[in-house]
Order: structure tokens, then C-alpha cells, then sequence
């Protein structure tokens, strides 16, 4: 899913309208009933709804989200932050139509001052009863009626949208400090107010809290690396082509919908060697879980066949964590490190495996390095490179260059070389402090796959991945319980098994690897109806491999939703959890 700016999504609007007939008021209508929708099903025992409304489109959008919340026979109590003469196009309409079918619906009442006020259509003898309040000045936000908003069961934010550039200030200030002093949950109409939509980090500023955001058509920056939200963020399409929706900025967001069509079911007559045999490379004295971790995270993300090829004297430890493994004793070193004498063997197994997996425990032992470099420079198929492996060509970051294997060089069946660092491993492969990578991590991973002609997965809150045209992709999954050791092999078994089964859909499959590996994560860490979480401080990495079933199910039925959504897991509210 496209990222774009905000002024890509205003062009997207005028698009859809101008060249496919879709009108501006069928886009606001159909935004608001994602909205309403939304706020229905995750707060089915709400009874009343306040929603706070400026003078801009996104207070029009809060007016259309009044009129479906009443029709559903709930209360709206609106608060519009400006005088009722102030309204302009859509959103003056939105006002007047929500008014207009109220009243004429149930005209027996007449609110304080003259103003009209109506019932909902409740199935009760006593309906809810609707009540717009104005407010002009922040004193006015003191009133009892402006109150009432504020102590409603759910609060729809619906001041600024993506549009808006900070600061905020005077009344919809005051608004922002009171809906953030409120205890009810909050759902935000497209942003939180007070955001800068194209803002990739912290925001400055008065910034509405918001326990769900629902926007539309595509996500902004803002919702991608703003951490606006603890609860999910839905993004809803509306009505605008594919074809419309275009960004500058080569970002994509990863959603189950791009995931679940490589873990879709199998067909009847499959066999083990219909997906794949991966090859592991890795482990050493004290490190044989490295290795292990590795192969089965391969295997249990649907590879057929996995070897682990490791130091003869920790194999039957490796073995026996897993009877599913097959294994290939090396000749190591004193250390108990892969030794220069196994390469030859080394590269005779790898030339009949799909996937060549180096790295996990394989230390960082001299001769060692010298296997990992001559193994990723003269093997031509399928490689995933992580941890020590990664370290073997510090300084050197050239080897890695695979432009010279495009094209099929030597008959190769896939060169594809695919680099899993850690902040600190991108550091020494670039000559750049971590503290720069992580200021830059989209442009770093962009120029570095770009440059090398690699698959870069830059792990991390947000873990990147960049292919060699600098396109990038950002996974939302994932938590800070899995900031333990282990997680990393676990990925790239993941990642070697998915290729394994994808050999022609390289990055298809790495992209699905990364959303998996962080969806087990969040199915590990926390809570759901099927059992209670690990939680973040507990989770270890194998607890991932026991979780991957559950997080392929997730994935699959998130993915069958009407709407796109991420995040959420993180939520302080339960409503959230049960709907796992």
C-alpha cells in the first residue's frame, strides 16, 4: 500500500472526481461511513458519542459521522468549534443536511436558546437525544452543554485534518488539552488533530491522543512513523482507482492484504520438493541455538526441506532440537568455528539447495569470515545474510556488490542476495555511526540496495526493506518484547523458507517473511481470546516459532477485511484484543 504526502492525497480527491465522477460529497460520505462503522463495532456498548468538529472539511466529515451514528440509534452530541456561518462548501452542507433530516424526523423538541434538537430513532421509549453546541471561545469550552461532549462514552476527533500545518492554538488548542484530559477512548477522522500528516517523526506542538485512527484511501507519513496512536489505525478505501493513487516518496506500507497471497492453501497433490530445499550455514561452540532457530523457522514458514550444515562438534546438539532437521557436520577450527577446509563441501551442498541461509552463530572468527566471503562471492543462487555473516565484510562492503550476477551470470538459477542488519551491522557495513543510520534509516537502506544491487531489510522499530530500484516498504508489525536475542535467526529462517517456496517472487517473499516474523511476535506477546501473552518483558525468541500458526490464521482473515489495518496491539483498551 502507497504511502503518499498530503498534497498527493488532495490530487488523489481531485482525480477521483474530476476524471472518474466521483464526487466530492460521495468520497466524504463514504469516509464517514468507515468512520461510523468503525466506531460501532469497536464500541458496541457505547451509548453516547461526542464529536468535536472545526470549520474545515474533516469537521465536515464529523458531521456526516453525527447523522450515521444517529441513524444507528446512538447519541451524537456535536460540538462545533466555530459559529455555524463560518461553514464552507462540503462542510456547511454536511451541517445543514445533518440538522435538516434530524429535525424533520422528530421535530417535538426544541433545545435551549432556539436551537433545534431532535431524537434519534432509538427502539426505547426515551430516545437519545442530539444537541448541537457551539463554542466561539475557549471559555465557552467550560460550559455544561460543551461538557457533555467531553464526558461522552467514545470521542470522535474531528477538528483538523491531513491538511493542516502547526502550530495549533486558541480554541482548538483548548479543544485538543480537553480531549486529551478526557478519559473516554478517542478515534481520530483520518489524523489526530494538530498532526502534520507529512511529518515522519515526533510531532511538535498540540497533538490530539488518539486510541484509533481511521483514514482513507492510502496513509500519510505521519501515520506510518509518527507513533499517533497505541490502538489500530484503519484505512479505508473510498472510492479512488488504483490507478489514481501515485507517491513521490517510493514508500509502501506493508498490510496483510499484500502478505496473505503467498500463504494461501495448497494444492492437493503437493510434495516436500515442490517448495523448496534451504541450506543454513551457521552456529558454533555456544551458539548451536543460533543455527537450530533458524532451520526450524524455515521449515515452520512452509520451506520442504531444511539442512543445517554446522561445526561436527555441536551438530547433535543442533539435531536435537528438532527431529525434523537434517544436518551436515563441518570441519571447524579451534575455536569450534566453521574452518576453511568445509568450504569445498560447503559449496557442493549449497549448489543443490533453492536458499543459502549464512550466519546465525557462526561467530566472527577469522578463518570463519573467510568461508562466509568466499561462500556469499562465489555462490550463484538464492542468499540470506545476517548476523556474523554480515559482519565478515566489514569494511568491505563492495563484495557484496551483485550487479555483475544479474541477468542469469553463469547459469545461475537466482542470485538474489538478501542482507538482514541490525542498526549497529548496517553501521559497520557503511563506515556510518549507528546514531546516523537510525536518523536516516529509509535513505541509508534505499542508497545502500540501490548501490549494491541487494534486498536490504534494515531490522528495527519499523523494520525497512529496500530493493535495488529504492523502492521501500515498512512493516508495521512487531513489538519490544522482541528485542531479545534469537529473534533475528528466527527471521532469517523465515525469510529463507519463504524464498524457498518463492523462488521467481524474491522481494514478494521477503516482504511476507518480515510481516510474518513481527506478526508471531504480536501473537507471542499479547493477550488474546485463545490465551494470555507472554507480555513484552518475557517473550523470548522461540516463543515466535510456537506463535507462527496462530499469526498465519491472523493474517489470513485480516487480510479477508474489508479495510486495511495495522498496529493496535499496544491498545489500553480491551475491545481491541477480542476482535484477534
Amino acid at each position: 500500500m502507497k504511502i503518499v504526502t498530503a498534497s498527493e492525497m488532495r490530487e488523489i480527491d481531485r482525480v477521483t472526481s474530476e476524471r472518474f465522477g466521483v464526487s466530492s460529497r460521495t468520497l466524504m460520505e463514504n469516509a464517514c461511513s468507515a468512520v461510523a462503522e468503525f466506531a460501532l463495532s469497536a464500541f458496541r456498548a457505547a451509548r453516547s458519542f461526542g464529536i468535536i468538529c472545526g470549520k474545515g472539511n474533516n469537521g465536515g466529515d464529523g458531521f456526516v459521522v453525527a447523522r450515521k451514528l444517529i441513524d444507528a440509534a446512538k447519541e451524537a452530541r456535536v460540538l462545533l468549534l466555530a459559529d455555524p456561518s463560518e461553514l464552507r462548501g462540503d462542510g456547511a452542507e454536511s451541517y445543514a443536511k445533518l440538522l435538516h433530516e434530524s429535525v424533520s424526523s422528530h421535530p417535538s423538541k426544541t433545545a435551549k436558546g432556539g436551537a433545534p434538537a431532535f431524537h434519534s430513532s432509538a427502539g426505547s421509549s426515551e430516545p437519545p437525544l442530539f444537541e448541537p453546541v457551539v463554542a466561539h471561545a475557549k471559555d465557552e469550552l467550560e460550559s455544561a452543554a460543551a461538557q457533555k461532549v467531553f464526558a461522552s462514552d467514545v470521542l470522535i476527533d474531528a477538528i483538523l485534518g491531513t491538511g493542516f500545518r502547526p502550530p495549533v492554538s486558541g480554541l482548538y488548542a483548548r479543544a485538543i488539552e480537553k480531549i486529551n484530559a478526557a478519559s473516554a477512548p478517542v478515534i481520530a477522522v483520518d489524523i489526530p488533530s494538530g498532526a502534520d500528516a507529512d511529518v515522519m517523526g515526533n510531532q511538535t506542538g498540540a497533538v490530539a491522543h488518539a486510541d484509533a485512527i481511521v483514514t482513507f484511501t492510502a496513509p500519510q507519513p505521519a501515520h506510518v512513523f509518527g507513533d499517533l496512536t497505541s490502538g489500530p489505525t484503519v484505512i479505508a478505501p473510498i472510492g479512488s482507482p488504483d490507478e489514481v493513487i501515485h507517491s513521490s516518496l517510493n514508500l509502501n506500507l506493508i498490510t496483510a492484504k499484500d502478505v496473505a497471497p503467498l500463504i494461501a492453501r495448497r494444492p492437493r497433490d503437493s510434495n516436500k520438493g515442490m517448495y523448496g530445499h534451504v541450506l543454513v550455514v551457521g552456529g558454533s561452540v555456544g551458539k548451536a541455538g543460533a543455527a537450530a532457530m533458524a532451520g526450524f523457522s524455515a521449515l515452520r514458514a512452509g520451506a520442504g526441506l531444511v539442512t543445517v550444515a554446522t561445526p561436527h562438534s555441536i551438530l547433535a546438539t543442533v539435531a536435537g532440537f528438532h527431529p525434523e532437521l537434517m544436518t551436515e557436520p563441518l570441519e571447524e577450527t579451534g575455536d569450534g568455528t566453521i574452518s576453511v577446509h568445509a568450504l569445498e563441501l560447503l559449496q557442493q551442498l549449497a549448489s543443490k539447495k533453492t536458499v543459502l541461509a549464512i550466519g546465525p552463530g557462526i561467530s566472527r572468527n577469522d578463518e570463519t569470515a573467510e568461508v562466509v566471503r568466499k561462500l556469499v562471492m562465489d555462490s550463484y543462487i538464492q542468499l540470506v545474510l545476517d548476523a556474523d555473516g554480515l559482519n565478515a565484510f566489514e569494511g568491505d562492503a563492495k563484495a557484496l556488490n551483485r550487479k555483475d550476477r544479474e541477468g542469469g551470470a553463469k547459469g545461475a538459477k537466482n542470485t538474489t542476495l538478501v542482507l538482514t542488519p541490525h542498526p549497529g551491522e548496517m553501521a559497520r557495513l557503511t563506515g556510518l555511526s549507528t546514531a546516523a543510520i537510525q536518523r536516516d534509516r529509509i535513505n541509508v537502506a534505499r542508497e545502500f540496495a540501490r548501490e549494491h544491487r541487494v534486498i536490504l531489510v534494515l531490522k528495527g522499530d519499523g523494520t525497512v526493506i529496500a530493493n535495488p530500484d529504492a523502492e521501500v516498504w515498512v512493516n508495521p508489525t512487531g513489538n519490544p518484547g522482541m528485542a531479545t536475542g534469537g529473534t533475528g535467526d528466527i527471521l532469517t529462517g523465515m525469510i529463507a523458507g519463504m524464498l524457498a517456496q518463492y523462488p521467481n517472487r524474491a522481494l514478494e517473499a521477503v516482504i511476507a517473511a518480515v510481516y510474518l516474523h513481527g506478526a508471531a511476535g504480536d501473537a507471542a506477546c499479547y493477550p488474546s481470546p485463545s490465551g494470555s501473552g507472554k507480555g513484552e518483558q518475557c517473550l523470548v525468541a522461540t516463543d515466535l516459532i510456537s506463535a507462527m500458526p496462530i499469526a498465519f490464521r491472523r493474517v489470513r482473515a485480516r487480510a479477508a477485511e474489508k479495510w486495511a489495518r495495522v498496529g493496535g496491539q499496544r491498545s489500553r483498551f480491551p475491545w481491541f484484543v477480542k476482535q484477534q
